[in-house]
């Protein structure tokens, strides 16, 4: 039986591209969570008056791959300490978030952030919000496998493989 993890990490793109090489991962779409209009757009979205995030819904089977592993491959891909932005996006649409779905979820979720922020390898506090999911709002089918259509190698769009 599979789980869904919903993970906000800057342009859904990369976040997409990089979680369907996880072994275990069996789908990932990009979409929009976290805000108040229904059936956002993307035009909408990028207002930044919607409050929502570009998220990646993960589609994936726990006994291949565990939650934490997932919740480690997206505290690898982006710098959870920026606020509102990832690289040259900015926007609250571009936040670090973390949308669980169980208790369970939010236990490891806020363990492995506690975990990663004493490490100390940040210089910035982990600035990542872990919130309960709210409706995932799947974005336009172009949107969707956006590198693979486009034929353009997502590894220049993320800081490191899973």
């Amino acid at each position: 039986m599979t789980q869904t993890a919903t993970f906000g990490a800057g342009c859904f793109w990369g976040v997409e591209a990089t979680f369907r090489q996880v072994p275990g991962v069996t789908d990932a779409a990009v979409g929009y969570m976290g805000g108040t209009v229904r059936h956002p757009t993307y035009r909408d979205v990028c207002t930044d008056r919607t409050g929502h995030a570009e998220v990646c819904q993960v589609t994936f089977d726990p006994a291949v791959v565990s939650y934490e592993k997932l919740v480690e491959v997206f505290f690898n891909i982006h710098d959870p300490t920026q606020v509102n932005r990832q690289g040259p996006d900015y926007g609250s649409q571009y936040r670090t978030v973390i949308f669980y779905h169980t208790p369970e979820q939010q236990r490891v979720a806020e363990a492995v952030k506690a975990r990663r922020q004493a490490t100390g390898q940040y210089r910035r506090p982990v600035a990542t919000a872990i919130e309960p999911a709210k409706e995932f709002w799947r974005a336009e089918e172009y949107h969707q496998r956006y590198f693979a259509k486009k034929g353009i190698d997502p590894t220049c769009h993320r800081p490191a493989a899973p």
